[in-house]
């Protein structure tokens, strides 16, 4: 009885100890708690996969300037000169026609302060030559005018006197014809008269005087044959003295137009004289304005790239940098060959600019903050030298939304980060497209005002 007592204590001494112990100890739920949240995990996943995401195309590049003029330019002499005075210092504002430098004059051809002056007196000695050759054409073509109208009466007389001659030609050849008849019926009387004579008809006294009317038919047909001679003699002489006349006026007129031409030689050489002064007398006077280099449009002097006084510039050489006033900028980023294709030359662009603290989540872009909004307006045709395309971008105007204006701050150099904005995909074929290493999708998007009204 007494063992069994003991027994029975101690068990119970056993029991109240094990429900002591299962009081202090911890009881275990982990496993099904992290089952539970893998479950609620592995859901969220999965709505996260369905949920929109927009494509993007990234691209880095540089704040700069749209239109050609709104870019820093390098301000040049056109002469070259002495530098006597610097008008602007670094970072100093200009407006157009402010002057930036002042040069003096090296070249020796224009140290004569008179120089235009010298130049006008020859451009009035030149003038002169002009007058004075223009006055010599006008009294050629006097004289020339003159020997024609003398050469008209002269050549009047030498055709009447031709003509004339001509005539008395005519009339001597009648006469010699008249007088050779008569020469031939005298001689054939007095043929008949020696026949009758022998015969008895007629008398010694009859044959003698047929024989003197015989003689003096003869002589008279020698003197007309030599009056006939005399008068040809004269048609040629008349004929001769027309050709001199002629002659004469051809090498007079022919001396007259040669002094003519010499007149009008002087005066075109003149002419040319009087015009290459002037073109010099123009360049000196601007020349002259070209000793004071001024800005071509508004703007800051950002860097002089020439020191101190004294110093010798060439023609055509840089002096100073300028960077325009209020540039229109843009921002040039560049993307990949493959995803040129893919960009619109009016596709949406959300820029981050450097210097402005921004969040910006690539599939989200309304969710962004610090970002800006813009359009790419320029698309080069061919790659830079890196391989990639440039893409010029400009601010969106009316501003969309909630968006603010691109800041005033901006400078060209400036360091900017771009993504040009696509259609809107599920993440999953977000993820499935770039764990393949695909292009974003070309397919636009559909259009939702047609869906609705269908």
């Amino acid at each position: 009885m007494v063992k069994h007592s003991r027994d029975l204590t101690k068990r119970r001494d056993w029991e109240d100890l094990g429900i002591e112990s299962e009081k202090q100890l911890l009881k275990t739920q982990g496993p099904r708690l992290l089952g539970r949240i893998m479950l609620v995990l592995l859901f969220i996943f999965l709505i996260v996969l369905f949920l929109p995401w927009r494509q993007t195309i990234p691209g880095r590049g540089t704040v700069t300037a749209l239109r050609p003029e709104d870019r820093p330019q390098t301000v040049q002499n056109q002469i070259g000169g002495r530098i006597e005075h610097w008008a602007v210092r670094e970072g100093q504002q200009v407006k157009k026609g402010d002057t930036i430098l002042v040069i003096s004059e090296t070249s020796q051809s224009y140290f004569d302060p008179n120089l235009p002056t010298r130049l006008q007196e020859q451009l009035q000695a030149k003038e002169g030559s002009e007058n004075a050759a223009a006055q010599k054409m006008e009294a050629t073509a006097a004289q020339i005018k003159a020997m024609t109208q003398g050469l008209e009466v002269q050549l009047a007389a030498a055709r009447n006197k031709v003509e004339q001659a001509e005539n008395y030609v005519q009339i001597d050849s009648a006469d010699l014809v008249a007088v050779r008849k008569f020469y031939e019926i005298s001689k054939a009387r007095l043929e008949r008269y020696e026949t009758g004579y022998k015969n008895g008809l007629f008398s010694l006294t009859d044959i003698e005087t047929r024989r003197l009317k015989l003689q003096e038919d003869n002589a008279k047909v020698v003197s007309q044959s030599n009056k006939l001679s005399n008068a040809k003699q004269s048609l040629l002489n008349a004929r001769i003295d027309l050709d001199n006349i002629e002659a004469k006026y051809q090498e007079s007129v022919a001396k007259a137009r040669s002094d003519m031409s010499s007149a009008l030689s002087s005066r075109v050489s003149a002419q040319g004289d009087i015009a290459k002064l002037r073109n010099e007398i123009s360049n000196i006077d601007i020349r002259r304005g070209l000793y004071v280099v001024r800005a071509p449009q508004d703007g800051f002097v950002v860097k002089t790239l020439k020191a101190g006084i004294g110093e010798n510039i060439k023609e055509g050489e840089s002096i100073a940098t300028l960077q325009p006033f209020q540039p229109m900028v843009a921002a040039e980023i560049y993307v990949n060959a493959m995803d040129v294709p893919l960009i619109l030359d009016s596709s949406d662009v959300r820029l981050q600019f450097e210097g402005w603290p921004s969040v910006q989540f690539a599939g989200w872009p309304s969710v962004a903050v610090g970002t800006f909004a813009g359009k790419v307006s320029v698309i080069d045709m061919v790659s830079s030298t890196n391989g990639k395309y440039r893409l010029l971008v400009t601010p969106t105007y009316p501003v969309p939304g909630n968006d603010e204006d691109w800041p005033v701050q901006l400078r060209q150099g400036s360091g900017v980060y771009g993504r040009v904005i696509l259609r809107s995909v599920p993440l999953w074929y977000e993820i499935w497209r770039m764990l393949n290493g695909f292009p974003p999708s070309l397919e636009k998007e559909p259009d939702k005002t047609a869906a609705s009204s269908k």
